[in-house]
């Protein structure tokens, strides 16, 4: 018999399931407390459940939908994580301290669809979207490897896969995530970002108010059609109007994230480009100088010209950052132990 992952489960569907295995419906609620508050690596642990409760749940429910199956830290303190799924794929985590701080970048789906150029997980194609349980379950496993060192402040959907492109999935996880009864999450410290599809950033703005990240990465459609091929089907002129139309909350900005490749994006008209295609939207823009070495495909800019960019969106009046790297030794850019377990199984 197939055991039921329950971590896909909110507290509502949580009840009619245990309802459904002969037990009364507030079990439940003591199911959900030793699921996402004491974390618990094993039915055992759930001493006040009783002894036959808790065979049911051994013999028909799934505690764990991942497993860790490598864990390196860099010199910084990031941490990357790569998880196997109970069918053999892989996915990836980065935690990410910056006291008092310390933010996990979770996974939405095995590989991605889209085919960003720049994007190692796009390369290695789409497998499959993540269940409800496979991405709380990065939390959860994150949370219990750390343990009282690093606590875990801040979410992003910002890891392996498209999280609008596997909506439903990740909108029962933003649930768990933010139910003050379940991992309990300020909504203002959970961020879902995405490459850019209106339909479903409109749904999102509706349903629930976490923030929201927008990789846009180029301020023109024919260089962002050639970075990000999503840009074919919902082009910037589209994608502006809709971050324009999201219901922002009061006090939040909308962060437009923009990867710096030298020579491709990064002049001083593309910044002025930028600045006037944001005018009137709540935002901020998080920039970020690419990881390329010298002879790859997308190199950096010089610091200089960095700085320049920056400082022409400050002067239009919008907030600009520049991300430091993180993790560069252990391979923190997402898809990069996944890609290399891959080709180890293939050889």
């Amino acid at each position: 018999m197939d055991l039921v992952p329950v971590k896909n489960f909110d507290l509502p569907a949580l009840e009619g399931w245990v309802e459904s295995i002969g037990e009364r419906s507030f079990r439940a609620r003591q199911l959900y407390r030793h699921l996402y508050v004491r974390k618990v690596r094993r039915w055992e642990e759930c001493t006040d459940l009783s002894k036959s409760f808790r065979s049911r749940l051994e013999h028909g429910a799934l505690l764990h939908s991942l497993e860790i199956v490598e864990r390196l830290e860099a010199s910084d303190g990031t941490v990357k994580y790569l998880f196997e799924l109970a069918d053999g794929l892989h996915i990836e985590s980065v935690l990410i301290p910056d006291p008092p701080r310390a933010t996990l970048c979770v996974s939405s789906q095995v590989g991605c669809a889209l085919g960003c150029s720049f994007c190692l997980t796009g390369s290695m194609g789409f497998k499959r979207n993540l269940e409800t349980a496979e991405i709380v379950d990065q939390v959860c496993r994150v949370q219990q490897d750390s343990g009282n060192k690093t606590a875990v402040t801040n979410i992003v959907f910002m890891g392996m896969g498209e999280p609008l492109a596997n909506y439903d999935s990740v909108a029962r996880a933003l649930g768990i995530l933010s139910d003050p009864g379940g991992m309990g999450f300020s909504h203002r410290r959970v961020t879902v970002s995405t490459a850019g599809l209106p339909p479903a950033m409109r749904r999102l703005g509706r349903e629930t108010p976490v923030n929201l990240a927008v990789s846009l990465h180029a301020p023109e459609n024919e260089i962002r059609s050639r970075l990000m091929p999503v840009n074919r089907t919902y082009p910037l002129e589209e994608l502006v109007t809709a971050c324009r139309e999201y219901p922002v909350p009061h006090r939040k900005r909308i962060t437009f994230e923009y990867l710096l490749i030298d020579g491709v994006n990064d002049d001083p008209r593309h910044a002025r480009r930028l600045a006037k295609l944001l005018h009137s939207i709540p935002s901020k823009v998080n920039l970020i100088p690419s990881n390329g070495g010298p002879d790859s495909a997308f190199p950096p800019p010089p610091e200089k010209r960095v700085l320049e960019f920056q400082e022409i969106l400050k002067a239009a009046r919008l907030t600009a950052t520049i991300r430091k790297s993180r993790g560069a030794e252990i391979g923190a850019a997402c898809g990069q132990l996944a890609a290399r377990r891959r080709e180890e199984r293939a050889s």
